[in-house]
């Protein structure tokens, strides 16, 4: 399955969230709300994913997937639970879309005919200078 078929399926069904008091400071609210939004999602368990696609993700998210086999992601720059919570998804699917990209191979070119003509130019133009240097003979 490729990225863009894998980014655009649902994974809402294997998301769980759980939601707590925001720290830093505050204001009236920031005892009585909880703003903070944890998204955990079991990289090994999951559904949706072949085994390749978890190994991979396992290998380049080892930092953020627990003992547990959760990716978990925490967002508290918004104000509101629900905001926080699509930023939250949002961060899932940009680092899904970040682990499983595979970078194109590089094909090697040739020169240009002008930048060989151009190589060949200065060359010459150096050979001339060091006969040049060389001093006359009598």
């Amino acid at each position: 399955m490729s990225l863009a078929e894998l980014l655009k399926q649902d994974f809402s069904p294997e998301f769980q969230f759980q939601a707590s008091r925001s720290g830093g400071a505050g204001g009236q609210n920031v005892n009585k709300v909880a703003t903070k939004v944890e998204l955990r999602f079991n990289v090994i368990n999951s559904v949706l994913l072949d085994e390749i696609q978890k190994n991979t993700l396992q290998e380049k998210l080892k930092n953020q997937i627990n003992s547990e086999g959760e990716l978990i992601i925490v967002s508290q720059e918004e104000r509101t639970q629900l905001r926080n919570k699509s930023v939250v998804i949002k961060k899932f699917y940009d680092l899904l879309k970040k682990a499983l990209f595979v970078p194109k191979k590089r094909k090697a070119s040739e020169p240009t005919f002008s930048s060989k003509m151009e190589r060949l130019k200065s060359k010459k133009i150096a050979s001339i200078k060091k006969v040049n240097r060389r001093g006359i003979v009598f």
